[in-house]
């Protein structure tokens, strides 16, 4: 943390005053989160999920702008607490982000757009508001300390993903959560290595998203599939990946006969795309310069999240 962003900090009060910097910090940090969900939601073409040929497209961009006043209600309530991690904390976030869901649900008429990016978007968007001076890529695992509490006013009846995640001895998005976001890790990883690679930025980030499909255990498949769903899912990604990846004519036609088999199966992984929009919500600071967009400022060699892929 730089002196200046320092006093900045001491000027409102530490973590528990807010101020008009505070404020658009909060909606800074929302927006790059938006943004990357909006990019994930552009890729294009993505295995069995909604992109852009999809015909409500105009949908999808409304359903990741609706989420903004919540994320960025999430960012202010980390920014607040005084003393860090803890069960209020975890209470307020878990309060704001099934209210978040719900205004998502009514803007979308009901429509699972987004259902659930909320869950993984939100922890991280509280983590980079809660510790501003860490590096983007540790928010991960400031996110695990704020889940290693739980939400007593939590719903207690079962959603369909944990109670598959309980059949099937599964993480579901809980236990991605409280083992630091792996899934977003690899997926930056991934990315990064098809950059330096020379792959084009919708190609690095397909590759991103098949490196993640590859091996979580999502439970969109397994509720939809079973275990047979999940393995058409994850083999089918290591097939692409194995021929090379998007930035090959072989690995082009590997996605393409892909999407196929899943469009047809009716298996959606969209727990993969919505840890792959986390996974740009982290590339996003890390290539602004820093963990909070100042005033939602944009350093000089910073790229809008990518263009769709052709």
């Amino acid at each position: 943390m730089t002196a200046r962003h320092a006093d900045d900090r001491g000027g409102r009060g530490g973590r528990g005053g807010r101020g008009s910097r505070g404020g658009k910090e909060d909606e800074a940090l929302a927006r790059v989160a938006a943004d990357a969900l909006l990019a994930e939601a552009e890729l294009t073409p993505k295995p069995g999920l909604p992109d852009t040929r999809e015909a409500d497209f105009g949908a999808l961009r409304w359903s990741a702008g609706s989420l903004v006043p919540g994320l960025a209600a999430m960012a202010a309530a980390a920014r607040r607490a005084p003393d860090g991690p803890s069960r209020g904390l975890r209470a307020e976030l878990g309060s704001i982000g099934r209210s978040t869901e719900r205004s998502m649900a009514r803007a979308n008429a009901g429509a699972p757009l987004h259902h659930g990016a909320v869950w993984p978007l939100g922890l991280l968007v509280a983590a980079a508001a809660l510790e501003p001076a860490k590096a983007p890529d540790e928010l991960p695992a400031v996110a695990r300390r704020i889940v290693t509490f739980t939400d007593g006013a939590a719903p207690r009846r079962a959603t369909p993903g944990s109670a598959v995640a309980s059949r099937y001895g599964a993480a579901g998005a809980r236990g991605e959560a409280r083992a630091g976001f792996p899934h977003v890790r690899r997926a930056l990883a991934a990315l990064r290595g098809a950059r330096d690679a020379g792959a084009r930025e919708p190609r690095a980030r397909l590759d991103a998203l098949l490196t993640v499909m590859s091996t979580l255990q999502d439970t969109g498949p397994l509720h939809t599939a079973g275990p047979h769903g999940l393995r058409l899912v994850q083999n089918g990604a290591r097939d692409v990946l194995d021929a090379g990846g998007t930035a090959t004519a072989t690995g082009r036609a590997a996605l393409d006969a892909f999407d196929i088999r899943l469009r047809a199966a009716g298996l959606r992984p969209r727990g993969s795309a919505h840890l792959l929009a986390a996974a740009l919500f982290v590339d996003g600071l890390w290539r602004r310069g820093g963990t909070t967009p100042r005033g939602g400022s944009r350093s000089p060699g910073h790229r809008r999240p990518g263009p769709r892929a052709g």
